[in-house]
């Protein structure tokens, strides 16, 4: 029994990369911390384009890659807790549109530290 759970799925951390405006809201969040770095004094731009990279690709790992389960109970029966979110995403389906966006972010941050 789910007393107090407004969602219909078993596992939310399944379709939270679909959810509407989920995508924009994490660009958007990638440009703030860009912003944030070039108001550091004496720091070039090149060096915050590699820093904007390092710590979105460190927090991506740590987030995507490292921490099982769920910041929730689910009545899953505990099959999520031994999963990372990047295999909870989709169901583990692959080549999903939002598991596809995942990794083309880092890519297009790197040519942009690089050659920016």
């Amino acid at each position: 029994m789910n007393v107090g759970t407004a969602h219909s799925e078993v596992n939310p951390n399944t379709r939270v990369m679909n959810s509407r405006g989920m995508w924009l809201s994490y660009i958007l969040g990638i440009g703030l911390l860009h912003i944030i770095l070039l108001s550091i004094p004496f720091a070039t731009v090149p060096v915050v384009w590699t820093l904007t990279n390092l710590i979105h690709n460190l927090c991506m790992y740590l987030l995507l890659h490292t921490v099982k389960g769920t910041p929730f109970e689910t009545p899953d029966q505990g099959k999520a807790r031994l999963l990372t979110h990047w295999e909870q995403m989709d169901y583990g389906v692959q080549f999903t549109a939002s598991r596809k966006f995942l990794t083309i972010t880092p890519i297009v941050l790197e040519f942009w530290s690089s050659f920016l």
